[in-house]
């Protein structure tokens, strides 16, 4: 049996501000997330962009062309609904930080570590007021309880739009460091992401570049380049 692929049925997609913030129409009528919500953006831009997506659309509708759209959906059918339980998931990434864990050696790898590291945690310590402690090896220490809970307070102030872009940029790096300075702005993205993958980078450079985890590599930065573009956009009231 033919897979079913929803066709366009819809000239033109436009928005209009509406009570709460802007939406996105095809035709002149709302446009509904899955769960059959109103798709509300909080800002024109973040409304602008995803009406783009969909005008792009060609005879066949393709999801995967469309990711601002599908992370709108998910801040708005998935993370809302359950806010407390998706902020406590990430600000649990805290407890055991990517940047937090060094390599006993070689001496290499630990030098590219504390080159990408060492700053993320003098910024938490510095303008977070979040000191957490630097191991060797990978075996889980406790944090220091207050630093957990300034980095929790951080990840819970957020909105349903702003979590959804935290969610992914933590769960790609592994770092709840990383995902809070792209929010920030306190770095360059790109090099948030090369700094979240400094191991995978030195084990590529000691054995050569394997395709296939090549391929998965370029799949995770696109996701996480998004999900900070996802977060600007979502920012900008008009």
């Amino acid at each position: 049996m033919a897979e079913w692929k929803a066709k366009r049925f819809w000239k033109a997609a436009g928005i209009a501000q509406v009570p709460g913030g802007w939406q996105v129409e095809l035709d002149g009528r709302p446009v509904r997330t899955p769960a059959k919500a109103p798709l509300i953006l909080p800002g024109r831009p973040l409304a602008e962009a995803i009406a783009a997506e969909w005008d792009a659309q060609g005879e066949v509708v393709d999801p995967l062309s469309m990711p601002m759209t599908r992370s709108a959906n998910a801040a708005i059918d998935k993370v809302a609904p359950q806010f407390d339980e998706v902020a406590a998931l990430i600000a649990a990434y805290g407890e055991t930080d990517l940047c937090c864990y060094r390599a006993d050696g070689p001496e290499a790898l630990r030098a590219l570590q504390a080159q990408a590291w060492d700053g993320l945690l003098g910024w938490a310590r510095e303008a977070l007021g979040a000191p957490l402690v630097q191991v060797t090896g990978i075996v889980p220490v406790p944090q220091p309880q207050d630093s957990l809970a300034r980095l929790r307070e951080r990840v819970f102030a957020l909105d349903p739009f702003a979590l959804t872009a935290l969610h992914d940029l933590v769960a790609i790096s592994g770092s709840l460091l990383v995902g809070l300075a792209a929010l920030e702005e306190r770095f360059a993205i790109g090099d948030l992401w090369e700094w979240s993958r400094v191991d995978e980078a030195y084990q590529e450079s000691l054995w050569g570049r394997d395709e296939e985890a090549a391929v998965m590599a370029l799949h995770k930065r696109a996701e996480f380049l998004h999900a900070a573009a996802f977060w600007r956009l979502s920012r900008i009231p008009d």
